[in-house]
């Protein structure tokens, strides 16, 4: 555990010092360790615990994410432009992924589909350090932090429910998987009302000092995300990203800018998580398939991404800098890699063909895209004009 700790800030203080985006080496750090060492293992260090464990703290990660975002600050065309890269983009993204995994990386069908709800999500995770890094204009990096953040809980419970079909004996058909979807995020906002009364009793009506508001808050994101995923798989992710949101944008909450214990533990988690997760991939699991993976990776980044860009920004009259921009930042993050593990080994263990390529392709994907938009994001966000001006982030 202590070994699993070092890795995760000792790889983001390393990226810190190289001016790289800390994603880039995080992951690599923990597949190495996982190949290495046999003590980098979270699945037999915490058992059946890990996945709970993994989906609560994604949830911790979403709620500090919705607390940066203000739908007032997302105005005009930005406001326009977020609901429809998600809108259009999440099934998009879905379809065209799941057609392609199948023959490319030799995988049975209920295997592709798995995939492909798989990798619709970004999220914060990975959008947030990498903006932070590129520093786009204002309006670009709204868009892409709200299509980030809203994107991961809608694909966690995509994930849910594709895997639940999958994994039917029985054919419900597609009326009975809306019905799946629309539950679960029925459950995330009925969590997150209850959620946000209780952090308004709190927050407003308590005097409490700001170590016990940081406390509170986590502790009331951790039960309603748990409760939401007792009832439904993923339904927490959901009622996590509303509570913040809520929190961020109700007057009756007086929210400081800065939130240093949550950031802390946001910025640690993020670490270990990459770590722990990377760590479960062996080298022998990505035995020939590196290169179809990287065959995908360049349909997801040249393909579908610009497709999605392209048809959600039609008429919104963004330029063709800020079109194109968006068009080439979709790096897959911790959403994906949770829900990969979370749900392929069930599915190896109904023998279901291709299953187990989905957890080392899901860490391959997610390697490439950041390692390729983190190292090209500055030069094409310059060449295409879409850059604040100052200096570069140290």
């Amino acid at each position: 555990m202590g070994l699993i700790l070092v890795l995760a800030v000792g790889s983001q203080l390393l990226a810190s010092v190289l001016r790289i985006p800390a994603l880039i080496v995080l992951l690599p750090a923990g597949f190495t360790a996982g190949a290495l060492t046999d003590n980098v293992d979270p699945e037999k260090l915490l058992g059946s615990a890990f996945q709970p464990l993994v989906s609560l703290a994604v949830a911790l990660i979403l709620y500090d994410s919705g607390l940066g975002l203000q739908w007032g600050k997302l105005r005009g065309r930005a406001r326009r432009v977020a609901p429809r890269l998600v809108i259009w983009g999440v099934p998009v993204t879905f379809a065209l992924t799941a057609v392609v995994a199948g023959p490319l990386l030799d995988m049975s069908a209920k295997a592709a589909v798995m995939t492909g709800a798989i990798l619709v999500v970004s999220g914060p995770t990975v959008v947030g350090p990498l903006l932070a890094f590129i520093r786009p204009t204002d309006n670009v990096q709204r868009i892409l932090s709200w299509e980030g953040s809203l994107i991961d809980p809608v694909g966690g419970v995509l994930g849910a429910v594709v895997f639940a079909e999958v994994t039917s004996s029985s054919r419900h058909g597609v009326g009975h998987a809306l019905g799946q979807l629309f539950l679960s995020i029925g459950i995330g906002v009925a969590g997150a009302v209850v959620g946000v009364a209780v952090l308004w009793f709190c927050l407003c009506k308590l005097k409490l000092d700001d170590v016990l508001r940081a406390t509170v808050q986590l502790a009331c994101v951790v039960a309603v995300a748990a409760v939401c995923d007792i009832l439904h798989d993923d339904s927490g992710l959901t009622a996590a990203i509303l509570m913040g949101i809520a929190v961020a944008n109700l007057p009756a909450f007086d929210m400081p800018t800065r939130r240093p214990l949550s950031e802390t533990l946001v910025q640690l988690l993020i670490g270990i998580l990459f770590v722990s997760i990377s760590a479960t991939v062996t080298p022998e699991s990505l035995h020939g398939l590196v290169l179809p993976t990287l065959g995908l990776v360049a349909f997801l980044v040249v393909v579908v991404r610009p497709f999605v860009v392209f048809g959600a920004t039609i008429g919104t009259g963004l330029t063709s800098g800020e079109r194109l921009f968006l068009s080439w930042m979709a790096p897959r993050g911790i959403v994906a890699a949770a829900t990969a593990s979370t749900f392929s080994a069930q599915l190896v263990s109904q023998h279901i063909g291709g299953a187990s390529k989905i957890l080392p392709v899901t860490f391959l994907v997610i390697i490439a895209t950041v390692a390729l938009y983190g190292l090209t994001g500055v030069p094409v966000a310059r060449r295409l004009g879409v850059t604040r001006p100052g200096p570069q982030p140290e």
